[in-house]
């Protein structure tokens, strides 16, 4: 029961989310629930709670509920729908992701940033956002604390994706499917996706979800990626160290599985959504807990973050990722261009 209390308060700022949403369709609601995390965050009172009587259901909710929406997100991708797209569409997706990744990665290692944000910031805006953030944090045990730069970065980048990518869709000469592959494409956030895509109207907002979702396919195999070389990572400390072996000579030591277990379920949830009849009852009811789950996350890594320290010490993370913010858009721009 040590969980309920923070629980509680991450389910209330879900709801808090969702009122602002309604309020203002243009902001998402997972957007709404960091920023609304963010400035409560900076609240000194709730800064005391958090680190007392909150902390155990925040982290449960920015963990485990994080991992369960990753799951049931899963249920949103068609294989079929994906192979619809054509094979060049398919092919600049991946290239897109992959070049964004590991550029975004090889800037924040040349600019010094610690720990885990290199990766954090290069799997956030190369695939699908704070979800993917958070997706990847459980791979390389990443704290709240280190998360909380590259969900703020992501959101903000995002959010001005709403207002920036529309500005520019007339002088850019780009048709209404055009638009919605360029924003599919190029924006992080699934719900930032369809902010800006239906102001293209319904055709662009369909392809960019499509466009959208092929990268969140991509998820499954980064994560599991990066798995494997955390697991070698250790397998060489834990070597080096003089760790106890195993009786096949395997070090022994707190090792990730090749493929995370929510990994594996996100897949399992894929296929499903492919070979199987899924009833629509059950696609709303998943995607309404998803949405839920995620909210209640997101709100608890954004109460995380610390503006002032952004400030003072982030300027290199803002620098990484706004480059990466206009190398995927014009990458994506491109990729519009070809197909």
């Amino acid at each position: 029961m040590k969980t309920l209390p923070g629980v509680l308060v991450a389910g209330a700022a879900a709801l808090a989310a969702l009122g602002l949403h309604t309020l203002l369709p243009v902001v998402p609601l997972l957007t709404a629930s960091v920023l609304l995390g963010m400035v409560v965050g900076q609240l000194p009172a709730f800064q005391r709670l958090a680190a007392g009587v909150l902390k155990p259901g925040l982290g449960m909710s920015a963990k485990r509920f994080m991992r369960i929406g990753v799951v049931l997100l899963g249920l949103k991708l068609s294989l079929v729908d994906i192979a619809g797209l054509g094979w060049v569409t398919l092919a600049t997706t991946v290239a897109i992701v992959v070049v964004t990744f590991f550029v975004t990665l090889w800037l924040g290692r040349r600019l010094g940033l610690a720990g885990p944000e290199p990766l954090l910031i290069a799997t956030g805006f190369s695939i699908c956002g704070a979800s993917a953030i958070g997706a990847m944090s459980g791979v390389v045990k990443a704290k709240d604390e280190e998360q909380a730069t590259p969900v703020a970065l992501v959101t903000l980048c995002g959010t001005l994706a709403i207002f920036v990518l529309p500005a520019l869709r007339g002088p850019l000469g780009l048709s209404d499917e055009q638009f919605g592959h360029w924003v599919g494409a190029s924006v992080h956030d699934v719900g930032q996706v369809v902010a800006t895509a239906q102001i293209a109207g319904t055709s662009a907002l369909a392809i960019a979800v499509v466009v959208k979702l092929t990268r969140v396919v991509l998820l499954a195999p980064m994560v599991a990626a990066a798995a494997t070389i955390e697991r070698r990572r250790l397998l060489a400390v834990s070597a080096g160290a003089g760790a106890q072996v195993d009786a096949d000579g395997t070090a022994t030591a707190a090792r990730p599985p090749i493929v995370p277990l929510f990994v594996a379920g996100f897949i399992a949830a894929v296929l499903v959504r492919t070979l199987l009849p899924v009833p629509e009852l059950v696609l709303n009811v998943a995607d309404g807990l998803q949405t839920a789950l995620l909210a209640m996350a997101l709100f608890a890594l954004g109460a995380a973050i610390r503006v002032r320290t952004l400030v003072t010490t982030g300027w290199r993370a803002l620098v990484v990722g706004l480059v990466s913010w206009l190398l995927i858009a014009v990458l994506a721009l491109g990729a519009v261009h070809l197909a």
